[in-house]
């Protein structure tokens, strides 16, 4: 039976994921800063003097990692798989934010590759899922440039960090339809590695 509660190191395409812990709070707090990524309302970074208790509570609700860009050795960001369900099997990917700089780049394609492959293949899901705020469509666009499919959108659902309450859409990528999503990820990451 796949292992739920342990978060592994995942590498693909010089990025690396790893199990977010304390001594990344310098790196993330470095992150959350290129670009202020913490002002964005529709994301879950936290603010920089906040790092610390966001990695805590990462660490205690979910699987959280660390990503870092290889070719700098540099913390970019954190993702989290969450809302795990053994019995179906199905989980949430999110909790995912960038520094600025590693916005449009390879990152977000490599991450997404390990990350499905490790529910799919290792934790043997049936089902992935997403959601994000309905005001943020980039974030919808790089779920749907994932073969993800819009299930539906839960209306008065959550607030957000300013407090107005948010409808959030709802996305999914069955574990047949990997396959094909993966092959078209794949092309993506060679065509960052190409320029």
């Amino acid at each position: 039976m796949a292992d739920f509660s342990s978060v592994p190191v995942l590498s693909f395409d010089r990025v690396r994921l790893e199990p977010l812990t304390a001594a990344h709070e310098a790196g993330l707090r470095e992150a959350v800063c290129d670009g202020e990524v913490w002002k964005l309302n529709v994301t879950s970074a936290p603010e920089p003097d906040q790092v610390a208790d966001y990695i805590r509570t990462a660490t205690q609700t979910r699987l959280a990692f660390a990503v870092i860009d290889e070719d700098t050795g540099k913390i970019v960001g954190s993702t989290s798989l969450y809302h795990i369900d053994p019995a179906i099997p199905r989980l949430y990917i999110g909790f995912t934010w960038y520094a600025l700089s590693a916005r449009r780049t390879r990152i977000n394609t490599a991450c997404k590759i390990m990350l499905l492959d490790y529910v799919f293949d290792t934790l043997n899901c049936r089902c992935a899922c997403w959601q994000t705020d309905n005001l943020n469509t980039a974030s919808q666009r790089a779920i749907e440039r994932l073969g993800a499919h819009q299930d539906g959108i839960l209306r008065c659902h959550k607030l957000r960090k300013d407090g107005s309450v948010r409808d959030t859409v709802e996305y999914s990528l069955l574990r047949e339809e990997w396959p094909q999503a993966r092959a078209k990820l794949l092309k993506k990451a060679a065509a960052y590695d190409a320029s």
